[in-house]
């Protein structure tokens, strides 16, 4: 009997390439059964394969005199099979409390972490699970009574990084039954008799009652059941991975602000889509865990609203439509802690949004320009050089216009020239803040930056990161977008400030090419 469950973990090892030359594989055995046979197989297979292994062993603290017990057999039995042994003593009780986990939860990130430990204290390779496929049906049927998507369904897979489960493929019966045969004792844990844990319940009862009352064969069609998902699930990962590459985009400063971009975004199957939203909000939020399909609806229904509509999402994370798609980013959280996936319908101010407060708070510093001279603009590679000069005497037109054939002052997308004593205060390089506007028309017609940026469809978080150079509120010109048409040159100007921006290159000359947006120099 132990060697019919010993070939079918070789042939597992091999179909998933579990175990290598050299490998040091780390096991955990808790003395039951299960480790107990995941021990027996592995040394009967070291030799074949060339790989060493250490066992760990986490006493909980939970069941006193039982979990000493437990320690000590699983140190005689490495004794006598002659495998070193590593025993870590955790309070889980007290972890739990401080984690505000539930014990079971606590117990298995207990684990975990020692099993880490070794691998980086000991060279471990390979971290080996005792999981096997009546362990896989209960996960699954724990999985669909919770409400799972495909990936639960996957159960518990054979290879995950560097765990492996060579038992995937036996039994429960099948592993106590050849124990008995070959008189090999195993410690029985009575917590897994007590049907407080779901799990416990399932185990004992539903399951059970599944294969006498429903088909026998359950836990293999559940297992087959299992693969196929996986196999699925690798083809939707397979999508995933492409789609991202086509459909989604980061900022120029790397930061984790992905930006799902509608037109390529369409293109993708229903389950792409939504497995690479699912991505973007752990990308965007830091974590990989506690993101729900609410959550994925709510972004996919974004894509349908119109643009600079938002929701709110686990660990402050946020979803604007923007004109190209949806962005997500994470935000300075506010007052009243996370918030679930909803609409903003009827909170489109700014005072209701608290829109300009944010702005206030997370704006740079602004930095003074330097007239005459060069300024360099703080965490950039771009330096402004500012020039004045007088107006000549005889020319009587602006500059720059149909009847100056002699004079021409650039207008390219980041050169600009104004009247220099139009400029009421000093005039600095910084980004948005709360009452910026320009001046669009040479009456006088004022227009919100706000309004601006909305109706030139610039996205909502790009706002933040455009530099302006302003006098006082005044915006006087969006660099490769808008002057202010006030500080525009007429005929009454004496003095004439030429501000051009630049970029400095690894080989050290200026950029000064044009501005990607296709600005053309005749501006209103």
């Amino acid at each position: 009997m132990m060697r019919n469950i010993e070939e079918k973990a070789e042939a597992l090892i091999r179909k998933y390439n579990m175990i290598e030359e050299n490998d040091v594989v780390i096991a955990g055995v808790s003395g039951g059964a299960d480790s107990v046979c995941l021990l027996f197989v592995l040394c009967a297979l070291k030799e074949k394969y060339d790989f060493s292994i250490r066992v760990c062993h986490v006493n909980h603290g939970l069941r006193g005199a039982d979990a000493d017990a437990d320690e000590q057999f699983v140190k005689e039995l490495c004794r006598k099979l002659n495998v070193p042994c590593r025993v870590f003593h955790r309070d889980v009780e007290l972890i739990a409390r401080k984690r505000k986990q539930s014990p079971e939860e606590a117990g298995r990130m207990v684990r975990r972490e020692a099993f880490e430990i070794m691998c980086r204290e000991e060279g471990g390779t390979r971290i080996a699970a005792a999981h096997h496929c009546d362990d896989n049906a209960e996960t699954i049927l724990l999985n669909l009574a919770r409400g799972t998507g495909i990936r639960g369904l996957c159960g518990i897979r054979p290879v995950y990084g560097k765990w492996i489960r060579p038992l995937l493929g036996v039994s429960r019966g099948e592993i106590e039954s050849a124990l008995s045969e070959e008189g090999i004792s195993w410690r029985r844990d009575m917590s897994n008799e007590d049907d407080i844990y779901t799990r416990n319940r399932i185990r004992h009862h539903i399951l059970p009652s599944l294969q006498t009352q429903v088909n026998p064969e359950t836990v293999r069609h559940l297992n087959e059941l299992s693969r196929q998902a996986q196999e699925v699930w690798d083809y939707i990962s397979w999508g995933v991975e492409n789609a991202w590459k086509r459909c989604v985009i980061f900022p120029p400063d790397g930061e984790p602000v992905p930006e799902i971009r509608e037109v390529f975004f369409r293109t993708e199957m229903p389950a792409v889509q939504k497995q690479l939203i699912h991505r973007c909000i752990c990308t965007a939020a830091g974590k990989n865990r506690d993101v729900e399909a609410v959550h994925v609806e709510a972004v996919l229904q974004l894509f349908d609203r119109q643009a600079g509509k938002r929701i709110s999402l686990p660990f402050g994370v946020t979803a604007y439509r923007t004109y190209e798609g949806v962005l997500l980013k994470k935000d300075i959280p506010e007052k009243g802690g996370e918030e679930s996936a909803r609409g903003d319908e009827g909170r489109d101010s700014p005072a209701s949004r608290g829109e300009d407060k944010e702005i206030e708070e997370t704006r740079v510093g602004e930095t003074e320009l330097k007239i005459p001279g060069e300024t360099r603009i703080p965490g950039t590679p771009f330096r402004i050089c500012c020039r004045v000069y007088e107006r000549r005497p005889d020319n009587s037109a602006p500059y720059g216009g149909e009847e100056d054939r002699e004079i021409r002052i650039p207008q390219k997308s980041y050169t600009k020239c104004f009247d220099y004593d139009i400029i009421k205060h000093t005039a600095f390089v910084r980004k948005r803040r709360p009452g910026d506007y320009l001046i669009i028309s040479r009456n006088g017609g004022r227009q919100k930056l706000k309004s601006y940026f909305i109706n030139e469809k610039v996205p909502r978080p790009e706002r933040d990161r455009i530099f302006l150079i302003a006098d006082g509120s005044h915006v006087m010109w969006i660099p490769g977008m808008r002057m202010s048409a006030w500080y525009q040159i007429s005929k009454e100007t004496k003095r004439i400030l030429e501000i051009k921006i630049t970029e400095e290159k690894e080989n050290g000359r200026d950029d000064q090419s044009s501005d990607s947006r296709g600005e053309s120099g005749s501006e209103n």
